[in-house]
């Protein structure tokens, strides 16, 4: 089969464009046939080395869209998400043709989405939503995304813009050129964010934090009382908050809460494809590549000028 093989970390071009034996089903195990998967940030870390458990030779890839190739569990054909589970990382991941995947990480999943739409879901909106149910998201709440140009920021905003046209979701960006894009996708306002403290004094009901503990404190002053705070991301670089007291730190009667992508359901998955049919949600990719392509993707989602999800589709 083809696939993608980095065999030592570094740039793009460490992404190599290869055949290789195709897996050979063991127990408990299943063979998919990659359709199509996202391309994410978390990858683009592995591939520079910053991911100490990750050894190399891998093929990355952390999400997929596929069908059931052969399995004692599933039926051949039958459609199916994959998710984490250290997919990508403690064994090989989606980058590929085919891949062989445990049969507790593989979803069934019954939609007529577009196939392009599909494999934007996974990873990004699957965390956006999560994030969307934590935060308890009414119509009347005023909304912050901090982090707002990435595909989960951008998923974010079009899932609770598709059932709640009018509220007011407010996105920030390191970036002021960027703030015209954010806008055009559906932003009602947006705020500069500078070495992690937002360049005004604006508070918000909902915030969903995809910087992580880089900008929390910071995020904490931006926030109501009784509001809730969902720490989602860790774009800011930096893995956990030092020092932390609540007691001190948190607004008045506010709510911390947290969503991964590991916290995964093959009811919450389905919900989620429900809501996306029912409200009419765009969740087309900004860019679609080819497999021999992800190093292209892989420059395309460092870029400063990078937007929205990436996709790599196997059926085009």
């Amino acid at each position: 089969m083809k696939a993608v093989v980095i065999y030592e970390p570094g740039g793009p071009e460490k992404l190599v464009y290869a055949e290789v034996p195709k897996p050979a089903v063991k127990d408990g195990w299943s063979l998919i046939k990659i359709q199509g998967f996202g391309v994410n940030h978390s990858e683009v870390f592995t591939r520079q080395g910053l991911s100490p458990s990750v050894k190399f030779p891998r093929i990355l890839g952390i999400e997929c869209v596929g069908t059931v190739e052969e399995s004692e569990v599933f039926p051949k054909g039958q459609q199916v998400i994959s998710i984490m589970g250290e997919m990508g990382r403690a064994f090989d991941g989606s980058y590929a043709e085919y891949t062989l995947l445990p049969n507790g990480q593989l979803y069934p999943v019954d939609t007529d989405l577009p196939l392009a739409t599909l494999c934007a879901l996974p990873e990004t909106y699957y965390t956006a939503y999560g994030s969307l149910l934590n935060l308890k998201i009414t119509d009347s709440d005023s909304v912050l995304v901090r982090g707002a140009t990435s595909g989960v920021g951008i998923a974010f905003l079009k899932l609770v813009k598709a059932k709640y046209p009018q509220i007011k979701i407010t996105g920030t960006s390191r970036q002021a050129s960027k703030a015209a894009r954010l806008l055009a996708a559906g932003f009602d306002a947006v705020v500069t964010d500078q070495d992690n403290v937002l360049q005004s004094d604006k508070k918000f009901d909902k915030v969903l934090d995809l910087i992580g503990p880089a900008a929390l404190r910071d995020t904490f002053a931006h926030t109501n009382g009784g509001g809730i705070i969902c720490v989602t991301g860790l774009l800011g670089g930096q893995w956990a908050l030092t020092e932390f007291d609540p007691l001190e730190e948190l607004p008045a009667d506010a709510y911390l809460t947290a969503f991964h992508s590991g916290n995964v359901s093959k009811e919450k998955l389905q919900a989620m494809l429900r809501y996306v049919a029912q409200y009419g949600v765009n969740a087309t990719p900004e860019k679609v590549f080819r497999l021999e392509e992800v190093p292209q993707a892989h420059e395309y989602l460092a870029a400063a000028d990078s937007f929205g999800k990436v996709v790599v589709l196997n059926d085009q």
